[in-house]
C-alpha cells in the first residue's frame, strides 16, 4: 500500500507532463505553415502596369523541402505561373520553374518572401491569384491563400471635398484658438499694468494728503508757547 501510494503522484506528474505535451504539439500543428498575401490582399492595377503579387509563408515547426506555387483561375481553370522547392529555412529555392513569360520570381529566402511579378497587366489577367505552399513536416497539409487582381483603364479619381472641408475646419479652429489665447494674454498683461499704475497713484496720493496735513512720512511735535 504504501509503494502504491508513494507511486501515484509520480504517475500524476507524468500524466500533466504528457498532457502539456500534446497541447504544445496540438498547437504547433494547427499553427504550422501559414501562407499569407497581406493585410490588404487585393490590388486595382492600370492596363499595361507591372504589378506585384505579394505572398509569405511562415511555420512555427520550421520547414523542409517546402513546395509552393503560384496559380491563376482563369474562367474556372487553374494555370500554373510558377513553382519550386525550398529545402530550409532562410534556403533559396531549387528547381524554380516559371509558366509565364510576363512572370519574374522576386521573392527573397531570407524574409520567406515568395512573391512574384506580372508585367504589362491585361484585362484578361484581372482576376483570383493562389499563393499556395504544402510543407513534408506537417505530412504535406495543403495551405494556400488567394490574392485578387482589379485591371481598370485608369485609376479613379478620389473626391477630395470632404477631407478638404474637414481640414479647413480643423485648421480655422486651431487659428481661433490661437487668436483666442493671444487676446487673452494681451489682455492680462493690459490689466496687469492698469492695477500697477492705480497702485503707484494710490500711493502718489497718500503721500500728498500727508503733506497737506503736515505730515512727511512721520508725525510731528506740535512747539511749545
Amino acid at each position: 500500500m504504501e509503494t502504491k501510494s508513494r507511486g501515484h503522484p509520480r504517475g500524476r506528474e507524468d500524466y500533466v507532463c504528457w498532457l502539456l505535451l500534446t497541447l504544445i504539439i496540438g498547437v504547433c500543428c494547427v499553427r504550422g505553415l501559414e501562407m499569407s498575401t497581406g493585410k490588404i490582399p487585393f490590388l486595382e492595377a492600370v492596363n499595361g502596369s507591372t504589378v506585384l503579387l505579394p505572398c509569405t509563408y511562415a511555420s512555427c515547426i520550421g520547414i523542409e523541402n517546402l513546395y509552393f506555387k503560384w496559380e491563376f483561375n482563369d474562367n474556372g481553370t487553374m494555370q500554373k505561373l510558377a513553382d519550386a522547392v525550398i529545402p530550409l529555412d532562410h534556403v533559396g529555392p531549387t528547381n524554380l520553374m516559371v509558366y509565364h513569360k510576363r512572370v519574374d520570381y522576386v521573392g527573397s529566402s531570407k524574409e520567406n518572401n515568395i512573391s512574384i511579378l506580372l508585367w504589362n497587366v491585361t484585362f484578361e489577367d484581372a482576376g483570383i491569384y493562389t499563393c499556395f505552399g504544402k510543407n513534408p513536416k506537417e505530412k504535406n497539409k495543403n495551405h494556400s491563400a488567394i490574392f485578387t487582381l482589379y485591371v481598370v483603364e485608369e485609376l479613379r479619381q478620389v473626391d477630395n471635398t470632404l477631407t478638404k472641408i474637414i481640414a479647413s475646419c480643423v485648421g480655422g479652429f486651431i487659428a481661433a484658438l490661437m487668436a483666442f489665447m493671444l487676446l487673452k494674454n494681451l489682455t492680462l498683461f493690459v490689466l496687469a499694468k492698469m492695477e500697477e499704475k492705480n497702485k503707484e497713484c494710490l500711493v502718489t496720493s497718500s503721500g500728498i494728503d500727508n503733506t497737506e496735513n503736515g505730515l512727511s512720512g512721520s508725525k510731528s511735535t506740535p512747539k511749545k508757547a
